[in-house]
């Protein structure tokens, strides 16, 4: 990396709205994550530019802008391209709680660099004379492989405590070792991780499941600096409990490790889908799946997960064990797809695959040809349109009034019943033949 600046291609319109900046008197550079990834080798995402610019300079010389966050110096520039770039003015830090930074505005690309997290961060390179500004080491330490701080650790961290937790999840990313005094600091922080929002913390989560190829690499360094004690009490709890040939801590791991990026969405689930062990560990692990939904319900909510993913994540940490052979008997399947939906059944197969590559499954391995033929079977069965909820029944409540059912327990007791003699023959599932099971069940004489 001898030419660090030979490394970095800005898109056309970063080049075009740093030089409209430049013209009009205002010094620009590109700045941030995109920077950082070029250097590293990796595909750039979103360019970030810092500027001398004012917000109110930068709104008047474009014509098309967002106002993303113009008390924190930062005016969205909407592209000939149709991307927004974020055109921030250079800040410096004033004063910070720990959680936020109070920042003023700063005339030069120094000081914006100075007030970043980490070296590897506090890199900025102008899109137009291809010159590259390092003031803190950044690109040899890219080059050798080392996680540091710009300037103290300790402060560093106190001025933002999330600031641990992204360098657990950039040291696994780009595969460095953090350096020994940033690693003290993060160990000393760990204790006053708690005092960060639930937002925030949840987001550093998912980032680890987007971004880090294996995200055992940052969970185990949550592991060893406290961070999972202080933030995942539910998963420090798993540490040391045995399982198999190692602890349920390892094979969380190892599951999550399992599934690919593209499937970033369902590590989550992964990770937790054996928590219950932990507090069942003494019984056997009897009713684990049952006990690990309900931690995972608890620790969701806790990090404030909307609604939806919460009810995703725990329904399939609870529907993750008892899935039956894939040879047996189809009335059998069927109870099994109802209690699972047909909306996550796909992701509780790919769950147990990643479960059992987790215990060292290979590709011929007779437990992953059984999840196939088991996805094989449930997609016949769900190709032909079976009724899993009462909804799906060929008669309702009006059909049953007209037969002389009032609505009400009875109502509620006969379409149950019907579901589950459909469940059993779905060529029942007709109104003829409904309605005559009903007109049996009830004594009534055919119309």
């Amino acid at each position: 990396m001898t030419d660090a600046s030979a490394e970095l291609r800005a898109p056309e319109e970063v080049v075009r709205i740093t030089r409209v900046l430049q013209d009009a008197g205002f010094e620009t550079w590109t700045v941030g994550g995109a920077v950082r990834d070029a250097l590293a080798g990796r595909t750039p995402g979103d360019w970030d530019l810092a500027t001398a610019a004012r917000p109110r300079d930068v709104q008047r010389i474009f014509r098309r802008t967002v106002p993303v966050g113009v008390a924190h110096g930062t005016v969205g520039v909407l592209g000939k391209d149709g991307r927004m770039y974020e055109v921030t003015t250079f800040r410096r830090d004033v004063e910070t709680d720990g959680r936020h930074a109070v920042v003023h505005f700063a005339d030069t690309v120094e000081e914006d660099l100075q007030r970043r997290d980490f070296t590897i961060n506090a890199v900025a390179w102008h899109a137009l004379t291809r010159e590259l500004r390092d003031p803190h080491g950044g690109v040899p330490d890219l080059r050798d492989g080392v996680l540091r701080t710009v300037g103290d650790p300790r402060e560093r961290f106190r001025e933002d405590r999330l600031r641990v937790l992204r360098a657990l999840r950039f040291a696994a990313r780009f595969r460095l070792r953090i350096d020994h005094a940033t690693w003290a600091a993060a160990r000393e922080s760990a204790p006053e991780l708690p005092r960060l929002s639930a937002e925030r913390v949840r987001e550093e989560l998912l980032k680890v499941f987007r971004e880090v190829e294996r995200p055992s690499a940052a969970l185990r360094l949550y592991e060893g600096c406290g961070a999972l004690a202080t933030l995942y009490p539910e998963l420090q709890a798993c540490i040391g409990v045995p399982d198999g040939e190692g602890d349920v801590w390892s094979h969380l791991l190892k599951t999550a490790d399992a599934l690919p990026r593209r499937h970033a969405a369902l590590r989550l689930p992964a990770l937790l889908h054996d928590i219950g062990k932990a507090s069942t560990a003494e019984a056997g692990f009897a009713d684990h799946a049952a006990a690990g939904a309900a931690a995972a319900f608890g620790m969701l909510r806790r990090l404030k997960f909307s609604n939806a993913d919460t009810d995703r994540a725990v329904h399939l940490v609870a529907q993750h064990s008892g899935i039956p052979a894939s040879d047996g008997p189809e009335p059998q399947l069927r109870r099994w797809l109802r209690l699972v939906g047909a909306g996550y059944v796909r992701d509780v197969l790919r769950l147990r695959v990643a479960d059992v590559r987790a215990r060292g499954a290979r590709e011929r391995d007779p437990r992953l040809r059984e999840t196939a033929a088991l996805r094989r079977r449930v997609g016949r069965i769900l190709a032909s349109a079976p009724a899993f909820t009462l909804g799906d029944l060929a008669i309702g409540g009006t059909e049953l009034r007209q037969l002389g059912i009032p609505a009400g327990p009875v109502m509620g007791e006969i379409l149950r019943d019907l579901l589950e003699r459909v469940t059993d023959d779905p060529s029942l599932n007709t109104v003829e033949a409904l309605s005559a099971i009903v007109r049996s069940r009830i004594g009534s004489p055919e119309d």
